[in-house]
């Protein structure tokens, strides 16, 4: 029998952290969930981080999920937004900690390459290959909503792979 897997895409940010929950058994691919964490930069960043960990618990607590799949971390010209971003990934991965849910992460390449084929992939194809493969009505909006359920499809895709590993 093909494994059910249920996955917690997350796209980190200390503004906005996107998320998506998708359930995957075999080649089936469903959301469950899907939206942003909205932090105000007027607020302190423990703050912020704390906003994103309390709602990463609720998603945990709310899906049950068997992973949390995190986008990594893309290393602009920016380092203090790249620092920031690292923060938000930690708490995350914290998250999924304490609730007793492993962790993965994935390049940006990798995700665009699970769900479109190619790594070099730009944003807007990304959210059309992630409706077309969630069978959504359009495509997923914001891009912060759409870039973590195309990191949870990425990790459903080898789900079955591991598993038999």
């Amino acid at each position: 029998m093909t494994p059910m897997v249920i996955v917690l895409g997350i796209d980190p940010g200390t503004q906005n952290t996107g998320y998506g929950v998708v359930y995957a058994r075999g080649q089936r691919l469903a959301a469950l969930d899907g939206g942003v964490i909205e932090t105000s930069p007027s607020q302190p960043l423990e703050k912020r981080l704390t906003t994103i960990h309390a709602r990463v618990c609720d998603l945990i607590k709310e899906h049950s999920p068997t992973a949390v799949a995190i986008e990594d971390l893309f290393f602009g010209q920016n380092a203090r937004s790249a620092f920031n971003v690292g923060q938000a990934r930690g708490v995350v991965m914290m998250s999924a900690g304490m609730h007793g849910v492993p962790a993965y992460s994935y390049t940006p390449q990798a995700v665009k390459q699970a769900v479109c084929g190619s790594g070099r992939a730009e944003k807007g194809q990304v959210q059309r290959m992630v409706g077309a493969l969630l069978s959504l009505p359009e495509p997923p909006s914001p891009d912060h909503a759409a870039d973590a359920l195309a990191v949870a499809i990425c990790h459903a895709n080898g789900a079955a792979m591991r598993a038999a590993i």
